[in-house]
């Protein structure tokens, strides 16, 4: 089965400011680069990368509790992205970190072991960037407790 192809449309403001637009009934999202080179005036292309795989990882922890009838909420994740330079000397995303969050102790979750082992696996996003770039995921729950 085929998905019906995703489609985003990005229109130049100035410099390098863009009008993001992603179908008719959502409103615009500006994106731009940091000082020197843009004003900082939205977010920039990393952290949008950063969001989509924090948003994606978020989702599939989320989807996979719920279907065992769990309720995590309300989850928190951190993505961080390690900009530098490759071998080539040209500046690339080198790696990613995702801190996911339960907003509820493990303890009070069914079948926590076998979500964390397999919803990595749904993720779209992140299985799709990590091909290329490495993404460490850690998961927590409310009391602190690292459970990934």
């Amino acid at each position: 089965m085929s998905e019906k192809p995703i489609h985003v449309s990005l229109r130049q403001a100035q410099d390098y400011r863009f009008h993001i637009q992603f179908d008719a009934q959502m409103p615009v999202l500006v994106s731009d680069e940091p000082a020197p080179l843009g004003t900082g005036q939205g977010p920039s292309p990393v952290q949008m990368l950063c969001a989509a795989v924090g948003n994606c990882l978020s989702d599939s922890l989320l989807f996979a509790l719920r279907k065992f009838k769990q309720s995590p909420e309300p989850i928190q994740c951190d993505v961080e992205a390690e900009v530098g330079r490759n071998a080539e000397g040209r500046m690339r995303v080198l790696n990613m970190r995702a801190q996911l969050r339960l907003g509820v102790p493990a303890g009070q979750l069914e079948h926590l072991d076998r979500v964390l082992d397999q919803f990595e696996a749904y993720c779209t996003v992140t299985q799709s960037v990590g091909q290329g770039i490495p993404i460490a995921v850690e998961v927590w729950d409310a009391t602190q407790q690292r459970l990934k």
